[in-house]
């Protein structure tokens, strides 16, 4: 059967000769263990391996025995769910970000730090082309190769998915047996969906889930007990906020990383953060994704719970206004171009007196906002108060400003006559 399996030229990417060294963005699982490969085969170059550990809570040490195994020098794996957590997610829950109102972009924050790190390691051991497991019909290859492209404007680019003739299950298990590849038993039949993962969320896609009308099945969820299976007994949680980013929950300051595990925690224990979303691909095609977001659901209500008494409406309208094309540029990856940076310091601006606590309710998948304090507050009770306010509003002052607002719906209905 082996016998079948030839190496094809590339359909596209680089000529074979023109690339020396390549740094592959590399799991240790069958689809990049065959790309290494196919690689080392096809552009007989030196192939660098990275695997970078974004909390996606897989061991990582078969994936350097497996690299060694091809004869790979240079393997950087690196834990980076500090730096993920600090520097890409935590900005973009600034901007309480949703893609088309729901998606917290858990896949899409990811891309642009492995490919930044992958353009770091280029540098470093001096490759002149990286490479991707992405294929050609969905969004990560655009995040991908927009961040090499942005950072790195004269990288070599090899898609693998989008140049070779290994278009099948069957072609890769011929390939991985051909090359000796270790094939994981679970790997040869077809896998019932496929499965992305990080330390702010887990999406499962295709397969067993590619139609919308079918409810998926219990077996898909990873990261949260169900709603139904939740405890009786609503839990209570503290999150207190420093210029809009999260740092201790329950009085306990925590890193970054650390927070956003504990409210992962906190999230599968009460059956929060699941959602079943059919989006707009930035390819164009829509596809549907079951997300697990635990920790990121309560983060969000908890940062819009803040924001609520620290800023100003004019300040917060307008980020409402801003956050769909915020969150657009990240789901397409624009991460690295200029306009998303320029949203950020709006964003970041609005956040310098988003200091404070919040207390959230959780229970049965439900997240709610039901206490907030701040030292930097803008409610003021003697103002809202429908008691004795002692003069610090007087309420005749409405009559001119709502005359003041009608004038013009006045003049039109006038007009009309």
């Amino acid at each position: 059967m082996s016998a079948r399996v030839k190496i094809a030229a590339p359909k596209s990417g680089p000529a074979k000769g023109e690339v020396k060294k390549v740094v592959l963005a590399y799991s240790g699982g069958l689809d990049t263990s065959v790309i290494l490969k196919w690689l080392q085969a096809t552009y007989e170059c030196e192939v660098v391996t990275f695997t970078a550990d974004l909390g996606q809570g897989e061991e990582l040490a078969p994936a350097r025995k497996k690299a060694e195994m091809f004869g790979v020098k240079q393997i950087f794996m690196e834990d980076l769910r500090e730096e993920f957590t600090r520097d890409f997610v935590f900005p973009m829950f600034r901007a309480n970000a949703l893609y088309e109102g729901q998606y917290l972009l858990g896949t899409s924050i990811a891309r642009p730090l492995i490919a930044k790190r992958q353009i770091e390691i280029a540098r470093q051991v001096g490759a002149d082309a990286v490479s991707h497991g992405a294929t050609g019909k969905g969004n990560d290859q655009v995040r991908f190769e927009l961040t090499y492209y942005a950072l790195e404007p004269h990288i070599k680019v090899i898609a693998p998915w989008r140049e070779w003739d290994l278009d099948s299950r069957t072609k890769l298990i011929d390939f991985a047996e051909k090359h000796q590849i270790p094939i994981a038993k679970d790997k040869r039949g077809e896998a019932p969906f496929s499965v992305d993962a990080n330390l702010l969320h887990s999406s499962s896609e295709g397969k067993a889930l590619e139609d919308p009308w079918h409810e998926p099945d219990e077996m898909v969820y990873q990261r949260t007990i169900s709603p139904e299976a939740a405890p009786d007994k609503a839990s209570y949680v503290e999150i207190e906020f420093e210029k809009g980013d999260a740092v201790a929950i329950d009085g306990k300051r925590l890193s970054p990383a650390a927070l956003l595990t504990k409210l992962n925690a906190l999230g599968k224990a009460n059956g929060i953060g699941r959602l079943d979303l059919v989006e707009n691909r930035f390819v164009g095609m829509k596809s549907r994704g079951v997300y697990e977001t635990p920790g990121g659901t309560i983060l969000y209500a908890a940062h819009r719970g803040i924001e609520s008494i620290t800023l100003d409406r004019g300040a917060a309208h307008l980020k409402d206004d801003v956050m769909p094309r915020y969150a657009e540029l990240i789901y397409n990856g624009f991460w690295f171009s200029p306009e998303r940076e320029m949203l950020q310091a709006l964003i970041d601006k609005s956040q310098e007196n988003v200091y404070g606590t919040v207390r959230l309710k959780l229970y049965k998948g439900n997240t709610g906002v039901v206490g907030r304090k701040s030292p930097r507050s803008l409610y003021s009770l003697k103002h809202v108060t429908f008691e004795e306010d002692q003069g610090a509003y007087d309420q005749r002052d409405a009559e001119g400003f709502i005359k003041l607002n009608a004038l013009r719906l006045r003049l039109g209905k006038l007009r009309g006559k």
